[in-house]
């Protein structure tokens, strides 16, 4: 497995963008320091999936970023993705490892302690955990942890943790902080007309975060 810096996951969600512009908006945050990139892509059919993921894969491996599908282990094998992230109501870890091979990445979300500790146990390469704050991103979206338990439960967990949910240029700093290796978030890069800045921002906040 490639050595990954952890520090800001994109989740690239297709329902952001018009098709056509999708793919080059990503582009432009990755280009200003994006380390990681999460397809998601909700509401497309199997096939459209695909094409997006070989488009993003395709414009990705010049700059050497991860690429991280959510969900479906049929799309990250077929697009030849770094690895998948799974939620506690997808395919169970063990066997997505079996489909996967312990050379991809594996990721869970994860919103308590108890959820982190076993998705250790089983071999998950990374836990996205939260939401932290309140987040309009997941219409079902469970309670905000807060940071006062993100720290708690990075103290007990040894993988590498991307903390997730209503994280801003705001308040960044202070969730890295915590210890955690990174954040994951959609609507403070993407959802600014400008991603060339919004990504500027939050990586400038970040900085701060682990120093």
């Amino acid at each position: 497995m490639k050595r990954i810096d952890w520090s800001l996951c994109l989740i690239a969600d297709t329902g952001y963008f018009d098709k056509k512009d999708f793919i080059k908006t990503i582009e432009k945050s990755v280009k200003e320091g994006v380390t990681i990139v999460q397809l998601r892509s909700k509401n497309t059919d199997t096939r459209a999936f695909l094409d997006t993921a070989f488009q993003l894969s395709d414009m990705l491996v010049p700059y050497g970023i991860p690429l991280i599908i959510n969900d479906r282990t049929d799309i990250a094998l077929a697009c030849k993705a770094d690895g998948v992230h799974l939620g506690q109501k997808d395919l169970p870890l063990p066997a997505a490892r079996e489909i996967m091979g312990k050379n991809k990445i594996i990721g869970i979300t994860t919103t308590n302690n108890k959820q982190a500790e076993e998705a250790e146990s089983q071999g998950a390469d990374y836990i996205g955990l939260g939401p932290v704050f309140k987040t309009g991103s997941k219409k079902e979206a469970s309670r905000p942890i807060g940071l006062e338990q993100l720290e708690k439960i990075r103290k007990n967990i040894r993988i590498p943790i991307l903390a997730i949910g209503g994280i801003n240029p705001q308040n960044a700093a202070r969730v890295l902080s915590s210890g955690v290796n990174g954040i994951a978030v959609i609507s403070a890069i993407l959802g600014f007309a400008d991603v060339t800045a919004s990504t500027k921002n939050l990586l400038k906040e970040i900085r701060k975060g682990k120093n």
